[in-house]
């Protein structure tokens, strides 16, 4: 007999489904993961319902509901946390109403019910260029470490890759041939292939140099590494950029925003690439987009950008100046013949 109960499908939708069927990437899992951990532990504290005496039966749109205002108001999680939180819900019971018919009307009420919760788009947060080459001026390149910060924020930058596709690049990522190329895992697993600029590529190859990562034998190895020779992680990265922004900024008071993040590169680089007048369609592509309508963001929020359409828009019609009625002398005799 087949087991429908609710911890034998958590369990294969964990096992089976999204990484064998969705092929989604591990950040993507821990992130679901985390959410019906936070839902076992509102069931427990808030419902006297214990994991292990959990059911189909303790589940409805209104257990769903409350759990999501539960995030808001005891847990502080922001709109966009309980969207995200909500999506990991939805894509359960997406699967559970076709491996388990029988709770199909409740999958149905769930997911036909429960909202994203609209909430404000937050303001896009780039680095103009005078700012990106202070940032990259900061690490001291008279140490291994400094050099290896330079090449890594240098790569961050210049191929706009997400903090995770950092992490991810391995010596054999680097293709160190003419034209030198860089190979990113993307969402969904895609991968990309670009180019760097000639200082950025000059940066990266004597760090590789340096490390002895020419060496073919040494392709699986993580390209960015700590002291103890383990990749850097996503706070490992956020670490060391903001080390550099407060040593920035006790230099030059204010001139990075403190609360830069390694994402904020990415951004930087799109705007950058805007501004040099490069197709937003080739922006897209090498940004990794789905939709263009995700590109265009960078279009909107940048005021250069914006003032350059404007004054490409503006046409002057050298329109003849008014004459002015001083020059007229049957006006000028009527006024007078007026009486007050």
């Amino acid at each position: 007999m087949t087991n429908h109960s609710f911890a034998h499908l958590l369990t294969k939708f964990f096992s089976n489904y999204l990484p064998g069927h969705r092929n989604v990437s591990k950040n993507t899992i821990y992130s679901y993961r985390d959410t019906f951990s936070k839902l076992l532990t509102f069931f427990r504290d808030v419902r006297r319902v214990t994991p292990e005496k959990l059911s189909f039966a303790s589940f409805s749109r209104t257990a769903i509901e409350d759990f999501l205002m539960w995030l808001e108001n005891d847990c502080g999680n922001g709109i966009s946390t309980r969207n995200q939180r909500l999506t990991a819900l939805r894509s359960f019971f997406r699967f559970v109403q076709v491996e388990c018919p029988e709770q199909i009307l409740l999958c149905k009420d769930i997911l036909d019910n429960t909202k994203h919760k609209k909430c404000d788009k937050p303001v896009i947060q780039y680095l103009n260029k005078s700012q990106l080459t202070l940032l990259l001026s900061q690490p001291d390149t008279s140490s291994s470490d400094g050099r290896r910060d330079l090449a890594m924020l240098s790569v961050l930058y210049d191929s706009a890759a997400r903090v995770q596709e950092l992490c991810d690049l391995t010596v054999g990522s680097v293709r160190t041939e003419p034209p030198v190329t860089l190979t990113l895992i993307g969402k969904g697993r895609k991968s990309r292939y670009l180019s760097l600029t000639e200082k950025s590529e000059a940066i990266l190859l004597g760090y590789m140099a340096e490390n002895g990562f020419l060496d073919v034998n040494r392709k699986y190895e993580p390209l960015f590494k700590n002291r103890q020779g383990i990749k850097l992680t996503r706070g490992g990265i956020s670490y060391i950029l903001k080390k550099y922004v407060d040593k920035a900024n006790s230099d030059y008071v204010d001139s990075i925003p403190a609360t830069l993040t390694p994402h904020c590169l990415r951004h930087s680089k799109a705007m950058h690439m805007l501004e040099a007048g490069i197709n937003i369609v080739y922006i897209r592509d090498f940004l990794d987009h789905e939709d263009l309508v995700t590109t265009q963001v960078y279009a909107k929020a940048n005021p250069e950008v914006k003032r350059a359409a404007l004054e490409s828009a503006y046409r002057d019609e050298h329109t003849p100046p008014a004459p002015s009625w001083n020059d007229d002398p049957s006006l000028i005799k009527f006024l007078k013949g007026l009486k007050t």
